[in-house]
């Protein structure tokens, strides 16, 4: 199972030669060598297809993978989102052991051309090398892309497009890293590349899901400093506050330990001018520069997808309050990234997730 190689376990009898990388190391070649992992005799791009459950029901992201030139941040390629040190430090120390990139970068394109869509419909329509479900009920579909033409076509597409990192910050700053280390020398040697997998803005496949915020802090002075900046309805402590503030812009719901009410938090205020304008308007944006570091000074925060387990945090934890987010839109992720400017962590959750497995990219010269 490729949770070994991505994700293995640790052990209390664990040193510098023997851990969790140097076993994912050692899993990952014995694989290549019994022949469990092949690497591809042709040149190609792999379709991908992501038919996946949403409350409004089913829809398909689809995409391809491939193998993308690095650069820097910024010069092409974008980053949304601030990144932690520690899952940087994880991720090179596995790529340092496997010489490989074993889990594909999420990205994202914009091209109302379609011409890579459409080859990616024409594909789908035949049938697929892989199909498997996961536990959350998507269906996963992956197709070999090996025709030239098609190729062709695909690399056209994206010439000169810009590219937004979705999912995988922390994957492509150390494939970054694994680059220098290896001293960028030669133009085509593999570590000049990292393992994408892109899906168009336009086929309007994407799902983001927001990711809600709770705290410590005294309850009873949390409303009184949000009043001068917020308009606050109060609704009961059973309504579901995260459909009320679905179509409302510039909209928090709050929930506060010991409190009869939820509160619909409207932002009154003036946009935030010491934040780069494409920031300025952004809900998770004012939770984070407003109210967590001005008006609270906080910054011990949990992050939480579920609504009800964030609630449940707060009245049978030793949480104070949770803040609820709408989602981020797709417009202002690419927006945000093409401005050079990052959102504050975890303000999107791309879904579904790309499964980890279905592509290797391999960057060990002996198996070339």
């Amino acid at each position: 199972n490729i949770v070994r190689i991505d994700a293995g376990e640790e052990y209390d009898t664990d040193d510098a030669l023997n851990n969790k990388y140097r076993r994912a190391a050692d899993f990952l070649d014995q694989w290549q060598k019994e022949g469990i992992l092949v690497r591809s005799s042709k040149d190609s791009f792999y379709a991908y297809e992501m038919d996946y459950r949403t409350t409004e029901g089913r829809k398909r992201m689809v995409g391809f993978f491939g193998l993308v030139r690095l650069q820097e941040l910024g010069n092409g390629i974008y980053p949304h989102e601030e990144t932690h040190s520690k899952p940087k430090v994880d991720r090179l120390n596995l790529m340092t052991a496997c010489k490989a990139n074993t889990s594909p970068i999420f990205s994202l394109y914009n091209s109302p051309a379609r011409k890579a869509s459409r080859i990616l419909e024409r594909i789908r329509e035949t049938v697929p090398y892989l199909e498997v479900g996961d536990p959350h009920g998507a269906i996963h579909r992956l197709w070999s892309i090996e025709r030239t033409d098609h190729i062709v076509t695909i690399k056209s597409d994206l010439e000169g497009k810009a590219v937004f990192i979705a999912d995988g910050h922390h994957r492509y700053e150390t494939a970054l890293e694994f680059q220098r280390m290896a001293g960028k020398s030669g133009r085509d040697e593999p570590f000049n590349f990292v393992l994408m997998f892109l899906t168009n803005i336009a086929d309007g496949g994407i799902t983001i899901l927001p990711t809600h915020r709770i705290i410590r802090y005294n309850t009873g002075e949390i409303l009184n400093k949000l009043s001068e900046h917020f308009e606050i309805q109060a609704f009961q402590a059973d309504a579901d506050i995260t459909a009320i503030m679905r179509n409302r812009t510039h909209t928090l719901g709050l929930f506060l330990k010991g409190d009869p009410q939820q509160y619909l938090l409207g932002y009154t205020g003036t946009w935030l001018t010491e934040l780069p304008a494409s920031l300025q308007g952004l809900d998770v944006a004012i939770l984070h520069t407003l109210i967590f570091r001005k008006l609270l000074n906080v910054s011990d925060i949990l992050y939480e997808m579920d609504p009800g387990i964030a609630q449940h945090k707060v009245r049978d934890g030793d949480y104070d309050a949770v803040f609820f987010l709408n989602p981020t839109r797709v417009e202002d992720v690419e927006r945000v990234a093409l401005s050079s400017a990052r959102m504050p962590p975890k303000s999107t959750y791309f879904y579904p997730k790309v499964m980890t497995g279905f592509i290797i990219n391999s960057l060990n010269t002996s198996f070339l």
